[in-house]
């Protein structure tokens, strides 16, 4: 999934819980910097919705496991923004939304799909 993240891309961002593994192992290889996005600020600790480090100006691509609807990246870019990052893309391993890579809510975010649900049908 490396080879889909844009080169000037400064920080992985894995969605809570499935992104959280593959941005950590992303990560491990490339030795980009990765934070971790909550589906909600806990009420203790931090009470960050993002956690890991600043990324306020940074590049910032979402990492997710699989995504359907998109639901959850429109959350976890809301969290992003909220924390003054800029968001440049997503990257899942799998897309089982319709044929085209996009997100209704987010139609700007380019999505790169490591594999399309389409293609493991067989």
């Amino acid at each position: 999934m490396l080879t889909l993240v844009p080169s000037d891309t400064q920080v992985l961002a894995g969605l809570e819980l499935g992104g959280v593994p593959i941005a950590t192992a992303m990560a491990l290889e490339s030795g980009l910097p990765v934070v971790f996005v909550r589906k909600a600020a806990k009420t203790y600790g931090t009470c960050r919705a993002v956690e890991g480090q600043d990324i306020a100006g940074r590049r910032v691509v979402i990492v997710e496991d699989v995504i359907s609807t998109g639901g959850a990246i429109v959350e976890g870019a809301a969290h992003l923004s909220d924390a003054n990052a800029s968001l440049t893309g997503v990257v899942c391993a799998l897309w089982r939304g319709p044929d085209a890579l996009a997100i209704p809510a987010l139609p700007e975010l380019p999505v790169w799909a490591a594999f399309l649900q389409s293609e493991l049908k067989t």
